[in-house]
């Protein structure tokens, strides 16, 4: 009975992944026929950076979700990371000491998370809601709410250079995808996340280090969300402690669910996350070139994550009466 309770929860998981996999492929057929300039080199590339941003973020949110967690400060660590690696950047000429800056407080940040939600068993909406604030008043205190610009061409190169012809953003992200897949799948760290979520006591009583798991994966996820302030800048020449990453937590969170992470913990694959990702990558470039009022686009993504959740408690239903 079990085997096949098993069995039949591993054809869920597999229709699952393809069928998102599907749906992104309708998307983009949608888009490209219906979209002017959708189906361009040019709009290619952009859809590809765009995704590789939200791509980075979603590897290490993935994680918190399947710990039975999530993050809200990725979008404010994004800014004030950015911030701070122009800041150190312009201070001392150093590319190194910049990006050290940049990620050194995407880490800080998730330790603090890790630490309060982990250890002080504060719930995690609240401690990271806290984080975002804190975090985008320390940016806006350090650049005195004005835009940080560089201007250094070695660290241009990480948003604007190529490697065979791909920009470096995109092969960063074809990088995480890969690492984070494999430490999902194929690592005792990732087994333990996915432990967690499901059962968390039980996964202590089987020997599973709770707590230092859960830092971990909070200070990896503030690390991946400051390698996107640093990409971002390096990209735009400038990063704006205000405007930047705002609902971008959002954005990241909707893609793995749409993707089929659970909510609730326990189920997840990388596989998922890519699907989400080009999904809402997609979209969000498709409205972008029908120019449609900001207002309606955050409708839309609303929706989704809407329909997100929604699907994830259906597919849960389905899975329990399986």
């Amino acid at each position: 009975m079990k085997q096949k309770l098993h069995s039949t929860n591993r054809v869920f998981d597999l229709a699952d992944q393809l069928g998102m996999l599907l749906v992104f492929a309708l998307v983009f057929l949608f888009c490209s026929l219906t979209v002017d300039y959708f189906f361009t080199l040019k709009n290619m590339s952009n859809l590809a950076l765009s995704v590789s941003w939200l791509g980075i973020v979603a590897c290490s949110m993935l994680f918190c979700l399947a710990s039975g967690d999530f993050d809200l400060s990725v979008g404010a660590v994004w800014a004030c990371a950015g911030v701070m690696t122009g800041l150190a950047l312009n201070a001392t000429g150093s590319v190194a000491l910049g990006i050290a800056a940049g990620l050194g407080l995407g880490a800080a940040v998730g330790l603090v998370n890790g630490v309060v939600i982990a250890k002080f068993k504060i719930n995690a909406l609240i401690t990271t809601l806290a984080t975002m604030q804190i975090i985008r008043g320390i940016g806006q205190i350090s650049s005195g709410g004005q835009s940080v610009n560089v201007s250094d061409e070695a660290f241009l190169f990480l948003g604007q250079g190529q490697v065979a012809g791909v920009p470096f953003p995109v092969v960063i992200t074809i990088v995480c995808f890969v690492v984070f897949g494999v430490l999902l799948h194929g690592t005792v760290y990732g087994r333990n996340a996915l432990a967690i979520g499901g059962n968390e006591e039980a996964a202590r009583l089987a020997g599973v280090p709770v707590m230092r798991t859960r830092i971990m994966i909070f200070v990896v996820q503030g690390v991946m969300a400051a390698l996107v302030g640093v990409l971002s800048t390096a990209q735009m020449e400038l990063c704006h402690p205000t405007r930047t990453g705002v609902g971008f937590e959002l954005r990241a969170i909707s893609a793995c669910v749409l993707g089929g992470v659970s909510l609730t913990g326990g189920v997840g694959s990388i596989v998922s996350v890519i699907s989400g990702v080009l999904i809402m990558g997609t979209v969000q470039n498709a409205m972008t070139l029908r120019q449609m009022d900001p207002f309606y686009q955050n409708i839309v993504t609303g929706g989704i994550l809407l329909g997100a959740v929604l699907l994830d408690q259906l597919k849960t239903y389905w899975k329990a009466r399986a």
